[in-house]
């Protein structure tokens, strides 16, 4: 019978209050290690330690690397050092080098004596590698064959040293480790042991990845040539590691969580909404705030700046508020799509005379058609002066809010800044500064009112 993941939580609380191993044990036997992952990191930190070390220690291993960083972490400032250098030794390179980038650098030394000779030299390498790179999330744990070798030899060499991301593929470098092919292992299954392993190889050149390329792109080669395995090679084509799909998944999702963070003008969050601290989310979420309240009191600088305009015609107050959230809604539609395209690699900077044509375009057609609509309103409120005011200021404000939403995000770029920066309160607050001068401006010359100062 099939568990549901819930089940197993509360089945493991009720068995940790009980204080029945045998039947904790027996549960945990039969989970898989993910399910067990999960569980983990649904239960209360004093139980985690509890649960984990009833494990034997092959599957401790594996459920220590489907967790997530502070559960590592946590986990390892619990755990005895003898137990804490066999879990960081069974680890993957990419996975020690995310955890090892995750810590301050006391830890950061504490656990590299922990770490075999080997280890630390593989793991400090690909740290050396800029942060946003391939080679900071590849594997460097990679079987490859030469081409004079016969397909026996390679079979035999495969059988030895396999692993996790050489089950499919099988690559052939030439002596000094430039990578010639990516070779089905079906292929050598087929094909007669004593014919060599260049009778293997295909006239195309293999997909790769350059180990300094920002992993998004690893992504989009992946999914654009529906690879499970792409190779990642150095600027002399010598091959250095791999990306799998599930290197990717986990690269997709950080990148999407960060941006719906950038977007949310939160900034970049590495926990868990559960377990960060409420003096960590107020440090992310104040910074911003505080930014966009200059931009709000901006608006309001400009509106005091019209306070006559508004004493000769109450009626302009309640289009205000309609008009402003329609721009700041067409800005923020047309940010979210921009960043988008940008990160999944439809759009480039390159694009933006051509995007800036047609959001013009699809832009004055939204403020045209909200215009209409808002006008009948004006015309029934005060008139036809009324009603031009609002459908122009609309068609106007709409049109340009859209224009700012679609530029910034490739301003920025341009600027190797993350688009996910022009986010949904930047615009909106931008697009409110704009739209207030709009509206006031045209009404003051429709209206033919006299403004101080102005």
């Amino acid at each position: 019978m099939e568990h549901n993941l819930e089940q197993f939580v509360v089945e493991i609380q009720e068995l940790l209050r009980l204080d029945d191993r045998d039947a904790l044990q027996e549960t945990l036997d039969f989970m898989r290690v993910q399910d067990i992952a999960w569980v983990l990191m649904e239960l209360s930190s004093d139980d985690v330690p509890a649960v984990f070390n009833r494990l034997p220690p092959g599957r401790k291993a594996d459920v220590f690397g489907y967790l997530d960083l502070e559960y590592q972490v946590r986990l390892l400032a619990a755990t005895p050092r003898a137990d804490a250098r066999f879990l960081l030794s069974e680890m993957d390179t990419d996975d020690l080098t995310a955890l090892l980038q995750s810590l301050d650098e006391d830890e950061l030394r504490e656990y590299l004596r922990l770490l075999p000779f080997r280890a630390i030299r593989r793991a400090l390498k690909q740290l050396n590698y800029p942060e946003n790179s391939v080679g900071r999330v590849m594997s460097s744990d990679v079987v490859a064959v030469e081409p004079d070798w016969s397909i026996w030899r390679a079979l035999a060499f495969i059988r030895r040293n396999a692993d996790e991301h050489s089950n499919n593929v099988i690559f052939v470098v030439d002596a000094d480790r430039r990578l010639l092919a990516a070779v089905p292992i079906r292929h050598f299954l087929r094909g007669r042991p004593v014919d060599p392993v260049a009778t293997l190889l295909q006239d195309a050149s293999p997909v790769s990845v350059s180990v300094l390329e920002e992993p998004t792109e690893a992504a989009r080669l992946i999914q654009h040539y529906d690879l499970e395995t792409l190779p990642v090679v150095g600027e002399d084509g010598v091959l250095l590691g791999v990306v799998t799909v599930d290197d990717v998944v986990d690269l997709l999702e950080a990148e999407s969580t960060e941006d719906f963070h950038k977007m949310g003008s939160v900034g970049s969050l590495t926990l868990s909404l559960q377990t960060a601290s409420p003096v960590l989310l107020f440090r992310k979420r104040v910074g911003w705030l505080l930014v966009l309240v200059a931009f709000n009191t901006m608006g309001g600088y400009v509106i005091s700046r019209y306070e006559e305009a508004i004493e000769t015609l109450v009626a302009l107050v309640f289009f205000l508020p309609l008009i402003i959230a329609s721009g700041g809604n067409a800005g923020a539609q047309s940010s979210m799509l921009m960043v988008r395209a940008i990160a999944t690699g439809e759009v480039t900077a390159r694009d933006w005379l051509k995007l800036w044509g047609k959001e013009i375009g699809v832009s004055v057609a939204l403020g045209l058609t909200m215009g209409l609509a808002v006008s009948l309103i004006g015309l029934w409120r005060g008139g036809y002066e009324l009603a031009l005011l609002v459908a122009t200021a609309m068609t106007l404000i709409v049109a340009a809010a859209s224009v700012v939403g679609m530029l910034l995000p490739i301003i920025l770029s341009r600027l190797k800044l993350d688009p996910a920066t022009a986010s949904v309160p930047l615009v909106t607050s931008l697009a409110d500064i704009f739209g207030i001068l709009i509206y006031f401006t045209l009404a003051v010359g429709i209206f033919n009112i006299a403004v101080g100062g102005v």
